[in-house]
């Protein structure tokens, strides 16, 4: 038996097989999901192709997670391959370059309020429009950067990951009595798509490897995807609100 045998997921964030995502949905299929998979406008024939990289091809579902009709018709887009969801793993950031790289205090309301809205809002949005879905014992699972601190580069979107994290929780609040579980995985610095977007992003990296009691590789998504695997299982029936870390052991470190 797989971990995850005869559990129906739905997963975003799949955009090259370098993303976290795609990994999670491997990994996920390895222990015995069905995935759905979402995209959107330019990417969504990309995330088509590397569908099919998968060991099943997934389908993917049209979904823009700032377009109220794209949301709105989630459950019925999603209920043309399976009848349910048993998780939800939102894998989506983005802020304009023009307010990370060293750009905090030059940020504009607009950029700002647009990595807000994608990179922590949308964790709101996706759960209320997979909610119809849902079947008790659900899990939703988010990724995350750990926000407690100021990270060099990372300026706004480092507000945006703090109001994601408290979003979670608030999550895990309104959806527990329906027996769904929201929880994030704060994993180490790994070079996807999203990351060598970041301006920077080799000063977020730099020494992580030698900080780390268990050692840290940059280029190795596995670990992550396997944290959210298990928090998408049933292994994890009482645990909600919570933050695992997935770094190495970083977190726990004093500089």
């Amino acid at each position: 038996m797989g971990l995850l045998d005869g559990k129906k997921l739905l997963i975003t964030g799949v955009l090259t097989d370098g993303s976290i995502a795609f990994h999670v949905a491997r990994l996920a299929q390895e222990q015995g999901a069905e995935v759905v998979l979402t995209s959107f406008g330019r990417q969504f024939r990309l995330t088509q192709a590397i569908a099919r990289r998968l060991p099943v091809e997934a389908p993917v579902v049209q979904l823009d997670v700032t377009s109220d009709e794209d949301l709105a018709a989630l459950a019925d887009r999603v209920r043309e391959h399976t009848d349910h969801l048993d998780g939800v793993v939102h894998s989506i950031g983005f802020a304009p370059q023009s307010v990370m790289g060293g750009n905090f205090l030059a940020g504009q309301w607009a950029d700002v309020a647009t990595a807000l809205e994608v990179s922590a809002f949308s964790l709101k949005s996706l759960a209320v429009a997979a909610q119809p879905l849902l079947s008790r014992g659900a899990s939703v699972v988010g990724l995350t950067f750990d926000a407690r601190y100021a990270w060099p580069v990372y300026d706004w979107m480092g507000v945006a990951k703090a109001a994601f994290e408290s979003t979670a929780r608030y999550l895990a609040r309104d959806l527990g009595p329906q027996g769904v579980r929201v929880n994030l995985v704060s994993a180490g610095p790994i070079r996807t798509t999203a990351a060598k977007s970041i301006p920077g992003f080799e000063t977020m990296e730099g020494g992580w490897p030698e900080r780390a009691p268990l050692g840290w590789d940059v280029t190795n998504p596995e670990p992550t995807a396997r944290a959210v695997a298990a928090l998408l299982s049933d292994w994890f029936p009482a645990t909600t609100g919570e933050i695992v870390h997935v770094d190495g052991g970083v977190h726990a470190m004093g500089l």
